[in-house]
């Protein structure tokens, strides 16, 4: 058994400060779970620019830029109305200023990928690319931000799994005194290092359109619901059926079948904006 470290949620805070007309501010305080959505894009814009970098990749440095922007507007909205409609629509629809409150936590993966599908369908639209070109780009470059998330997930010490006796359970504080699966690592692990490590292998050939994409969301489907049978249900929702299945096993069951069928479809010529090599 391992009691959680307590790290302070906030990383960094100044003040308060007396400012003149506005009279006491703050303090401002930086959160390690922002900081963490700052890790991600960091990382997606550093393996952007070494992927446009390719010789025929059919990218640029700027509208890898570009496309980033539009996509940290899809996952901060999308994530944050998912986590809304999904799991907690009640609370905010009594308590609406709290939902611009996206520092303290409450973000859906599945309203995020919404949030990015869109996105990057409005980008391919005004860069005259297609659809799945952008999709099979941007796909390696997404998993280490959603590692970096659970990490945030595991410093909040927020959305921890169910009791366990095993030697590594994790004693959080905002959970009582049982020791528990430490499910956001489990996460990181697999939906953050394991899932980057795989596509970003699998993307440095040439590979049909939507292959990419494809295998990333098959992928993120079934570690998602694997995970799931270790991590304890939101307690306003419970278990949705059978003592098991939760609310985020049903979000990604589409995803893995959507994955499966980009992967598995006849498709004509690989994609013409592959990248080759290896980081």
């Amino acid at each position: 058994m391992i009691q959680h470290p307590g790290i302070d949620p906030v990383a960094i805070s100044v003040g308060p400060f007396n400012l003149p007309l506005l009279g006491e501010v703050g303090p401002l305080a930086v959160h390690w779970y922002g900081l963490m959505y700052l890790v991600g894009f960091g990382a997606g814009a550093l393996l952007g620019i070494y992927r446009a970098k390719k010789p025929g990749s059919g990218w640029t440095r700027d509208e890898v830029m570009d496309l980033l922007f539009y996509v940290a507007v899809g996952v901060i909205v999308g994530g944050r109305l998912g986590y809304v409609l999904f799991y907690n629509l009640v609370y905010y629809l009594e308590n609406p200023l709290s939902l611009a409150y996206v520092w303290t936590g409450g973000m859906s993966f599945h309203g995020g990928l919404i949030g990015v599908v869109v996105a990057f369908w409005l980008f391919a639209k005004y860069k005259g690319k297609t659809f799945l070109q952008v999709g099979d780009f941007l796909a390696p470059l997404c998993a280490l931000g959603l590692g970096a998330g659970r990490i945030g997930n595991f410093i909040n010490q927020e959305l921890w799994g169910a009791k366990t006796d095993l030697p590594w359970g994790v004693v959080f504080e905002t959970a009582g005194t049982a020791a528990r699966h430490p499910s956001q690592l489990y996460e990181a692990f697999l939906e953050g290092l394991v899932l980057f490590a795989v596509i970003w292998v699998y993307s440095a050939k040439e590979r049909a359109p939507g292959r990419v994409c494809g295998l990333f969301i098959l992928l993120y489907g079934l570690f998602r619901i694997l995970v799931e049978f270790f991590r304890e249900p939101d307690a306003h929702l419970g278990y949705l059926a059978f003592d098991w299945v939760t609310m985020g096993q049903v979000l990604s069951l589409p995803l893995v079948l959507l994955g499966a069928w980009l992967c598995l479809r006849k498709s004509g010529v690989p994609r013409a904006d592959a990248q080759t090599g290896s980081m």
